[in-house]
């Protein structure tokens, strides 16, 4: 249902550094940048996906916008757990530790940080261990 989304940040440069290494456990490459001259906006802005398909955007400079939450998809537990990890490394403040959360399903297993912006991303596994 959804092609892609995105949402302003304050600092174009730490934000593309911060999810380039969160995303990448979750097999999220950068795939696209818009030169702040090409885009409507007049900012940059960094598309992150799969296959080459930017799905999820970052951009802009002062972000105005209140914080979101941002759920993405991890194929197992152990890219939830290193996804976790990375973004805790790249400057991530925890706001969940993997594991169930059975309150949602029997198997969503999930982890939660906040990025420099306040931002809640979550990685979330739905398979069986």
């Amino acid at each position: 249902m959804i092609d892609h989304f995105g949402f302003g940040v304050a600092d174009y440069a730490v934000a593309k550094a911060f999810y380039t290494a969160a995303l990448a456990p979750l097999g999220y490459t950068l795939v696209m940048e818009v030169a702040a001259a090409d885009n409507p906006s007049g900012a940059p802005a960094a598309g992150f996906g799969r296959d080459g398909k930017p799905d999820f955007w970052i951009g802009g400079e002062g972000r105005t916008s209140p914080p979101m939450h941002v759920a993405l998809t991890a194929d197992t537990r152990a890219a939830v757990d290193a996804f976790h990890a990375a973004a805790l490394v790249a400057g991530a403040t925890d706001n969940g530790a993997p594991g169930l959360r059975p309150q949602y399903h029997a198997n969503y297993y999930a982890a939660f940080v906040r990025d420099a912006d306040g931002h809640n991303l979550e990685a979330v596994c739905h398979a069986p261990a």
